[in-house]
């Protein structure tokens, strides 16, 4: 069975994209040539790999984001991982529960990014609202996980 084809009659059950790995294929050969064997999950050292639906590696930044230290991609056997080491086609976004746009003075995702795609544009009268870089984002997650409000997350570009 193909798994992007299993709600197909009904809409309102199929899943929101799910991000895989670094240097994953796009979504269909992945699906064909994961082996869902977990090498990937056993090799990340931050823990940042988990098995999701259907057993197939996602990523999840709740404790922590992605390093790139790329030691889930020798890991991989089946080449479903590739070289370069990238998340494609992945954004951060922060939603309307960001602390900031309550008028929360807020900036830790801004502080959790190494790219320092987060910048906090000043507000005359009111508190700095965080703005994404999408040409500096590296989709490495960092910022979800230390977000108070759970505002951050990631989706695709």
């Amino acid at each position: 069975m193909d798994p992007g084809r299993r709600f197909l009659f009904r809409p309102s059950m199929a899943r929101a994209a799910v991000q895989r790995p670094p240097g994953a294929v796009a979504e269909p050969a992945f699906l064909a040539s994961c082996t869902r064997c977990d090498a990937c999950i056993k090799a990340c050292p931050a823990g940042v790999i988990r098995r999701g639906d259907g057993g197939f590696p996602e990523m999840d930044f709740r404790s922590a984001g992605c390093d790139a230290c790329g030691a889930c991609i020798p890991a991989c056997t089946v080449s479903a991982l590739r070289p370069p080491l990238l998340f494609r086609d992945w954004q951060a976004q922060i939603g309307a529960q960001c602390l900031a746009q309550q008028g929360v003075e807020c900036r830790v995702c801004g502080e959790a990014c190494d790219a320092a795609a987060i910048r906090f544009r000043p507000r005359l009268g009111g508190v700095a609202q965080p703005e994404i870089s999408p040409s500096a984002c590296t989709a490495c997650g960092a910022c979800v996980g230390v977000c108070p409000s759970g505002a951050v997350s990631m989706r695709r570009a």
